[in-house]
């Protein structure tokens, strides 16, 4: 293939979005978008932001340089591209503790343990995460905020089922689903990439702490 058929071949695999970012139009170019996002995750994961350059990823992704800015523009960009997408990926990765409902104890339990088992195949999030502070601080506010947001969206039909105790006011409400993000969170780090203890009983010890919190028994 000449380099004028391989350039007309990238151009039709992505197309440019709002915000100089590119979406894939074909599934070839949706695969090679993974490539490079799977292949940024392990070298942010391991090298840092500042340490990483293009031509890392690009050669973990096996991929010319050319086709990574066919759907990105700068390292910035990829990264930022990542933190969305490994957010989404936590996302997916506890929705099926909900299939059988939301806002119980029980279910926040097997969600819990679904992001323990995450966080322990993919201990990269937590360094890539905490970059985002400063290599891209909207991304990284938002990360949080809607984790939290979905967190209360099931506190609050818990307790309207009566599932769980009604919050006093919103700002409680607001406490409550930051509490626990916090809590899952710092058991992610604790268990999920310094320890390897069984998601499913660490899960467990943290529900009887909601559930039956601090009191003597």
């Amino acid at each position: 293939m000449v380099a004028s058929d391989a350039l007309a071949e990238r151009m039709t695999d992505a197309a440019p979005l709002a915000g100089s970012a590119k979406s894939p139009r074909t599934q070839r170019g949706e695969r090679t978008r993974r490539k490079i996002l799977d292949a940024a995750r392990t070298e942010f994961g391991n090298r840092g932001f500042s340490d990483t350059g293009i031509g890392d990823i690009t050669r973990r992704a096996k991929v010319a340089l050319g086709t990574f800015y066919t759907y990105f523009d700068s390292k910035e960009e990829v990264f930022r591209a990542l933190v969305r997408d490994m957010s989404e990926q936590v996302r997916v990765a506890v929705a099926p503790a909900f299939a059988d409902g939301r806002g119980t104890l029980q279910s926040e339990e097997k969600a819990l343990a679904a992001f323990l088992a995450f966080v322990g195949e993919h201990q990269q999030v937590y360094r890539i995460i905490d970059e985002a502070e400063f290599v891209d601080p909207a991304g990284f506010r938002s990360h949080y905020e809607s984790t939290a947001a979905r967190i209360a969206e099931r506190l609050e039909e818990g307790s309207a089922t009566g599932a769980m105790s009604a919050p006093r006011d919103p700002l409680e409400a607001e406490v409550r689903a930051w509490a626990i993000m916090g809590m899952n969170v710092f058991l992610g780090l604790r268990f999920g990439v310094w320890g390897r203890e069984d998601s499913a009983v660490v899960a467990e010890a943290a529900n009887r702490l909601l559930g039956e919190g601090l009191k003597p028994r």
